[in-house]
């Protein structure tokens, strides 16, 4: 089940929303059900918020001496077909 977060719909304003929704929840839902529209709590309205994807920062290494640190075979061109090893 994927998680969900939710928003009030106007968390500056401390009258239309509660503690939990006024700051934001997660809640785990299956995927076939709707979006909330009223938070558990105080029964007012709510948005779902697009969260950001979690993706690496760094996808590869960033130097020559950082690849053989971590383990890898630095390979370097040098004519058609024949590499030579760093």
């Amino acid at each position: 089940m994927p998680i969900y977060e939710y928003l009030s719909e106007s968390p500056e304003d401390p009258e239309r929303s509660c503690r939990i929704c006024r700051k934001g929840f997660e809640l785990r839902r299956p995927i076939d059900r709707p979006a909330l529209e009223q938070c558990p709590l105080c029964r007012k309205p709510v948005r779902k918020v697009i969260s950001k994807v979690n993706t690496p920062r760094i996808a590869k290494p960033l130097s020559v001496s950082d690849a053989k640190s971590a383990g890898f075979t630095v390979l370097e061109r040098r004519d058609q077909g024949v590499y030579e090893k760093l």
